[in-house]
């Protein structure tokens, strides 16, 4: 046994010799596997609750020869096979919407739930009607002057609405104007399915650089830092000063008067701004204590500064449903509000931001590097990207959104395998998209 032990050992020995780098010789061979001026590929990747269609993947929900059940559920990261680099992405209830920064004629495309024409007029192949859902990306024509010169700089999905910022032809929108979130005139009795409007919005003081969509309402920054809402306002989420609907966007006022914007968030009723100079602002629904620095109302139909104590200067915010989470200049996440808020099973609730620890998210002495680059919120999720392309999830796992290969609900920020780096993430009610580029 001795013997055995020892040759099995002297066998490790000579392998691990043999495996060691070389010395460089001239004579040497070199292998490089990637190119010195190789490109990195743009992939994207998809995820969650695939019956609507949002996922793209036509064969989840329309089973090939090949396989006898529909796959309802998609649990790990999927590769979605687009022919164009995406570099915007946003996940409505039940839709998603793609673009492409290309200057050709297609630069934007649907997938999913379309009963609102929240992917634009899809018409289908024989009675020229709009389809209910698509099951793959498939192009919206945007109705643009200069088609060949504009670019899509963002897309952002609400309930049943979706918004198109290009570079060059201003905002547009599709879908559900129910509340005047479309930013037009409300029709009564609209009929929304097989809707061919898309409608250029007009009215902003200056070019507009960032749209969001809450569950019924639209925010716009424009490049002088202003902010303007439009749509439902029972919760006070458009900031107006009321709580009724605004069909057009009107320039947000109350404490953010005079304040230069960086960045706007919202996903359901509740809405934020972050200053330039690092300060959060806030309105709208406080059901869950999202705004209570400010106030005990459970609406606040005006922005108020919230005063935070103790988390640095905020670069970044994502609002979600019920949860808050901000982003400081040192890469450290705070969260608060209702829900999973990432700090384990026994916080589910906080109305002061809590910090969740660097090391969750992967940072160590031997990685002192990794910190937070970017944060997203879904309806009952949370989602960050490091500045080394890692991704982390927590949250409510609805129909497995979270993509961690379990249904199960994750307390803790856990790392989703993604091949290569994520860029980018974009998080819904219950499914999710990431972008993401690698060398090989």
């Amino acid at each position: 046994l001795g013997c055995t032990c020892r040759a099995l050992l002297e066998l490790q020995g000579s392998r691990r010799r043999s495996s060691r780098p070389q010395e460089k010789s001239g004579s040497d061979p070199v292998f490089q596997y990637v190119g010195q001026h190789k490109k990195p590929t743009h992939k994207v990747f998809v995820w969650g609750f695939s019956f609507t269609g949002a996922l793209g993947i036509p064969t989840f929900v329309v089973p090939d020869s090949g396989r006898k059940k529909p796959r309802k559920y998609q649990l790990t990261p999927y590769r979605l096979e687009t022919a164009e680099q995406i570099s915007s992405a946003a996940c409505g209830y039940g839709f998603t919407l793609i673009a492409s920064p290309s200057k050709d004629v297609t630069k934007l495309w649907g997938m999913g739930l379309n009963k609102n024409s929240q992917l634009g007029f899809q018409r289908t192949q024989h009675d020229h009607k709009s389809y209910d859902y698509v099951l793959e990306p498939s192009p919206v024509a945007l109705p643009l002057v200069e088609p060949l010169q504009t670019r899509v700089v963002q897309v952002a999905c609400g309930r049943a609405h979706s918004l198109v910022l290009t570079d060059r032809e201003g905002v547009f929108s599709m879908g559900n104007n129910a509340y005047g979130q479309c930013g037009r005139r409300i029709v009564e009795d609209e009929v929304y399915s097989g809707s061919h409007i898309i409608h250029k919005i007009e009215g902003f003081s200056s070019r507009v650089i960032q749209v969001a969509c809450g569950q019924d309402h639209s925010l716009f920054l424009t490049e002088t830092g202003k902010v303007f809402a439009c749509g439902w306002g029972a919760d006070g989420q458009t900031g107006l000063g009321h709580h009724n609907i605004s069909s057009s966007p009107v320039e947000v006022g109350g404490d953010l008067a005079g304040v230069e914007v960086q960045q706007i968030s919202t996903y359901g009723d509740c809405s934020l701004a972050v200053s330039k100079d690092g300060q959060l602002y806030g309105w709208g629904n406080s059901e869950y204590r999202q705004l209570a620095f400010v106030t005990q109302a459970t609406q606040m139909n005006s922005p108020r500064h919230l005063p935070l104590k103790g988390c640095g200067k905020v670069v970044q915010a994502a609002c979600g449903g019920t949860q808050v989470a901000i982003l400081n200049d040192k890469g450290e996440v705070f969260v608060w509000g209702y829900g999973i808020l990432g700090k384990g099973p026994k916080l589910s609730e906080s109305s002061t931001p809590e910090m969740i620890p660097p090391t969750l998210f992967g940072r160590s002495e031997f990685n002192p590097s990794g910190v937070v680059s970017r944060i997203r919120c879904g309806l009952s999720h949370f989602a960050a990207v490091t500045d080394r392309g890692e991704l982390f999830v927590w949250g409510k796992n609805v129909r497995g959104c979270l993509g961690i290969g379990k249904k199960d609900d994750q307390y803790f920020p856990w790392r989703v395998t993604v091949p290569g780096q994520v860029v980018d993430v974009a998080c819904g009610v219950d499914h999710m998209v990431a972008l993401a580029k690698s060398l090989l």
